[in-house]
């Protein structure tokens, strides 16, 4: 199916109106960048060197947890490598941000402390680094995010192609159960069963897929219902081909222009739920990194620590706008009044 979507005239007519449109190819090469640096964040910004040169031997410590015996040390259990004496020919390779998102800064006088050379967005109420914390929380945002929306657009898709598809009664018991799991209101349910439930990054996932698939499979039930008698398919048919290789080889990737379209949106509302989670205290469990977390603390320090709240919305405002003006492009894509 992927083969033929990639090979198909259609999809490359879509994919040169997507690139030209040129705020959209921005947004996506700006935000894999924002990807790819948030998965190797570990990298970027760690109290760890990337490597160290020390009495001749070379070590990795951003691989492996070295003893102080390693560094024949013999006044500590544990390596400070800021604090490691280096001989002339010793060095220590950093990253870019030589702090982990755990990591209190000690030599500040208060908590949060202010922008300053050793932490560029100051830091939270802990001490910790507010840059490596929106670093690292983004990957935590963004797996959320993209989990969530694979799983409910699978179940979605599954379920709506069932009811489109097969009509009738398997509709019209479909559709009821549907429409009582659609007046449930989510988020405040949601909200309880994270409470009773250990609020794992697996288990957030887990339960906001419970109702985000409802959405889709209304798109997925209409597409199907419009596909199910057309010539193709009743030449498939026809043909003997069974209602497996109907659904999955004819009809869906006929019926993936509402999948591709919502997307970018869908994505930026899971980002957007996962910090209201976090916020309220629902989401990942402290002291993991989260953009919704740092904006709980800026409500509690609003009149002390403005860079709180100014980098945590910045970095959900440029995500978000990336975000929308890629699902813009895509929508123009797939509007078959420009193809």
């Amino acid at each position: 199916m992927i083969e033929s979507l990639l090979t198909n005239e259609l999809s490359r007519k879509r994919w040169r109106i997507f690139r030209k449109r040129k705020s959209a190819m921005f947004s996506v090469f700006l935000l894999t960048f924002l990807i790819f640096l948030t998965l190797i964040s570990p990298f970027v910004a760690n109290s760890k060197p990337l490597m160290v040169k020390y009495n001749g031997s070379t070590y990795f410590p951003i691989f492996k947890d070295y003893d102080a015996e390693d560094f024949k040390l013999t006044d500590t259990m544990t390596i400070d490598y800021r604090d490691l004496k280096m001989g002339p020919n010793d060095y220590a390779l950093w990253p870019v941000i030589q702090w982990d998102p755990y990591e209190s800064n000690s030599k500040v006088e208060s908590y949060p402390s202010p922008p300053s050379n050793r932490n560029l967005f100051g830091t939270d109420d802990r001490g910790r680094d507010v840059f490596t914390r929106l670093l690292y929380g983004f990957k935590y945002s963004i797996s959320y995010a993209v989990a969530v929306w694979f799983i409910s657009l699978c179940i979605g898709t599954l379920l709506g192609g069932t009811m489109g598809y097969f009509g009738g009664k398997v509709d019209f018991v479909g559709q009821r159960i549907v429409e009582i799991l659609s007046t449930v209101p989510q988020f405040f349910l949601l909200i309880i069963l994270i409470s009773i439930f250990s609020p794992s990054l697996f288990m957030l996932i887990v339960i906001s897929c419970v109702f985000s698939w409802i959405g889709i499979s209304y798109y997925i039930r209409g597409e199907f219902l419009k596909n199910r008698n057309r010539e193709f398919v009743e030449a498939a048919r026809s043909l003997g081909a069974s209602d497996f290789k109907i659904i999955f080889k004819h009809i869906l990737p006929n019926s993936m222009t509402p999948i591709i379209t919502f997307a970018p949106f869908t994505i930026a509302g899971q980002i957007v739920g996962l910090a209201a989670l976090d916020y309220l205290g629902f989401g990942l469990q402290v002291p993991t990194p989260s953009w919704g977390e740092l904006l709980a603390q800026a409500q509690k320090n609003y009149t002390i620590a403005w860079w709180l709240a100014f980098y945590p919305s910045l970095a959900l405002f440029v995500v978000l706008v990336l975000l929308s003006l890629i699902g813009q492009g895509v929508r123009d894509a797939m509007d078959p009044n420009m193809t």
